[in-house]
């Protein structure tokens, strides 16, 4: 992990930021007006907007240069050390001075934020400003592995500068990543991937954004319309769903004690660049991106994720995901239902799955892509013995869940302990039903109960001379 995103080089053009916090505690309200005291024990400040996305990357282990816009003012030079103390290349951050340096002061009592102060100016760049800036960022683009967007609305990414940006590493083959804002992505068009939040797009497309079907609807068109690689919309505690030409993945959040959201899409973003650069899967860069952004809300203010602490929540995910996936039927339960509600299609499938093998692993992966979750009633070990014999099975029942619950494509484990899996399938009414093709329609267990509340029945195509049965015997011969 600690070498995966490589040594490249990603250049980031947006609205940049200084971030300032005044830390202290509140024990008493003023006598003057019904408002807290914040009596003030510290002050600390950080890189922003822009600036914190090149931060992330930073973290990750990549190459930066970043460019903009700042005041000709005192924020502008604790900006710019800010950056340099993390080797950020800064030779294309222009002054403009029509405008202040953007700086969000943010005030904490009790490490609860109270208020938040901005000095900003919004407005697009004059014409020859941005020319000045175009010309700042041209030369960068051949030693680049990525372009990074980063647009909060202040200015920098206004008028016609995202389209001269995107068609200029177009044209050198660099892909184009871009965190949006405000109500037209048409300045967007041609990129590579957009990372819109909820919000962001539901105001973009004019949806209520607690109408995830019609967000969902509305994603893949505008990933159409704008010509996109790809588009993944952030969904907070849902997680990510990545839109595709062909497909659409979810990739559920990692759930966390949440105490500042500042700075999560800086992260999400800064984590997919990062894998663009190192040429990993898009869904692979996704869920790693979901991760680190798990990791930043974790911690208060504005904040960045590092190689150590992705790498941590990677190895913790490992090892509470395949715990997490062995079930009781009342925890599968409530587990399914969720999924349902989210318009995901549950698949159940059953077995004894005695001594893993390729056609078990090969059988799981084809019945996987019926849905989007796959759950596997497990035989126990007295249901094994009543169906195979007292020699079996070979691997307790324990051992062989774990086993399952290591595999990418389950979701889920639970045990039965009766002769048929029909009790489970009653209960938990999945979409999809699937079994080997060896096995004949009626003979499938729980198959006329599925379709009675509009479910299907599937019969799975297997892998020829591959049984625990036929592996024994030769360990026997």
């Amino acid at each position: 992990m600690r070498h995966c995103f490589g040594g490249g080089t990603v250049l980031v053009v947006g609205d940049l930021m200084l971030d300032r916090y005044l830390w202290g505690q509140v024990g008493r309200i003023s006598p003057e007006a019904p408002v807290p005291v914040l009596h003030l024990n510290r002050e600390t400040e950080t890189a922003g907007g822009a600036a914190n996305v090149a931060r992330n990357l930073v973290g990750l282990g990549l190459r930066v240069s970043i460019a903009g816009v700042t005041g000709e003012d005192e924020n502008r030079q604790r900006l710019l050390q800010r950056l340099a103390e993390q080797d950020i290349e800064t030779s294309a951050v222009l002054v403009d001075p029509t405008r202040p340096t953007t700086t969000k002061t943010r005030l904490l009592g009790n490490h609860q934020q109270m208020l938040r102060i901005d000095a900003e100016r919004l407005a697009p760049l004059s014409a020859e400003l941005e020319d000045c800036l175009f010309a700042s960022i041209q030369p960068q683009l051949s030693a680049a592995s990525v372009l990074l967007l980063s647009d909060y609305a202040k200015g920098v990414l206004f008028g016609g500068l995202c389209q001269r940006l995107i068609g200029a590493a177009r044209e050198q083959g660099l892909p184009v990543l871009v965190d949006p804002k405000g109500r037209d992505f048409s300045r967007y068009l041609g990129a590579s991937l957009i990372t819109p939040n909820r919000a962001e797009l539901a105001q973009a497309v004019g949806v209520d954004p607690a109408d995830l079907e019609s967000l969902t609807a509305a994603a893949k068109r505008m990933r159409a319309e704008l010509q996109l690689e790809r588009l993944v919309l952030t969904l907070g505690e849902l997680g990510l769903l990545v839109i595709e030409p062909d497909r659409q993945t979810r990739i559920p959040a990692v759930a966390r004690e949440v105490f500042d959201v500042s700075g999560a899409g800086d992260t999400v973003i800064a984590t997919l660049a990062a894998g663009v650069a190192a040429g990993l899967n898009p869904i692979d860069s996704a869920h790693l991106a979901n991760l680190a952004a798990g990791v930043v809300v974790a911690k208060v203010g504005t904040a960045a994720v590092s190689l150590s602490e992705l790498e941590h929540a990677i190895s913790e995910e490992a090892a509470l995901g395949q715990a997490a996936k062995l079930c009781t039927l009342t925890e599968l339960q409530a587990r399914v239902r969720a999924w349902q509600a989210r318009g995901e299609r549950v698949v159940f499938t059953n077995g004894c799955f005695d001594l893993l093998h390729a056609g078990h692993v090969s059988y799981l992966e084809r019945a996987r892509r019926h849905g989007q979750r796959l759950i596997i009633g497990l035989n126990s070990d007295r249901s094994v013995r009543a169906l195979k014999g007292p020699e079996r099975p070979l691997i307790a029942e324990q051992d062989r869940a774990r086993v399952l619950a290591a595999l990418a494509v389950v979701d889920a484990v639970v045990f039965f302990d009766d002769d048929t899996p029909l009790r489970l399938i009653e209960a938990l009414r999945p979409e999809v039903l699937a079994k080997g093709a060896d096995y004949s329609p009626e003979q499938v267990v729980g198959a006329e109960q599925v379709r009675s509340w509009g479910g299907e029945l599937v019969l799975v195509p297997l892998l020829e001379e591959r049984s625990t049965s036929g592996i024994i015997r030769r360990m026997q011969r």
